[in-house]
């Protein structure tokens, strides 16, 4: 099962106070074999330009420490070292650069692909909206917004933990 994040995007001028839910974007939680083999396209690709920026800084840097003071074997240790870090944190450099351009982040769905998180989260999303008899859904605060609704259920009632050894005395 893989896990989502869910950012609306900022409101246009002009447009009504409902958002508009085509333009959601849910960000996997994972590790990315595309932005671990082509690091620099993949951010392109994402419009990430604060985050390419900083990627070819650190690139140039760690290029200069190791041409004066290292050899090939380990420029080529330290590149597939970033470009592993890159991609087992593909998800967070995403976030942050759509938090950048006005996004906001306003849920976290569990699904197994892409097309049933969307529909979970919009089922959950449209199902809230009915029970609070609004036309278009609550965004603001984040126990207003539509974050996971198995999230907010109530939990299991309290027992004992299976291998403990009971306390003498009442049960509780």
């Amino acid at each position: 099962m893989a896990v989502y994040t869910v950012h609306e995007p900022p409101q246009r001028a002009g447009a009504s106070s409902a958002p508009e839910p085509e333009r959601f974007i849910f960000v996997r939680d994972a590790f990315s074999f595309w932005a671990l083999l082509l690091g620099p396209l993949w951010m392109l690709r994402h419009r990430m330009w604060l985050v390419l920026l900083g990627y070819m800084v650190v690139v140039a840097a760690l290029s200069v420490v190791v041409h004066l003071h290292g050899t090939a074997a380990v420029g080529t240790i330290v590149s597939a070292l970033l470009a592993l870090l890159v991609g087992f944190e593909a998800g967070t450099l995403r976030r942050f650069s759509l938090a950048r351009r006005g996004y906001r982040n306003i849920g976290i769905v569990v699904g197994d692909d892409l097309e049933l998180a969307e529909r979970r989260f919009f089922d959950s999303w449209i199902s809230k909206d009915s029970r609070a008899g609004t036309a278009k859904p609550a965004s603001g605060a984040p126990n207003g917004g539509p974050a996971l609704a198995a999230s907010l259920r109530a939990p299991p009632p309290a027992s004992d933990v299976l291998g403990l050894f009971p306390e003498p005395g009442p049960a509780p």
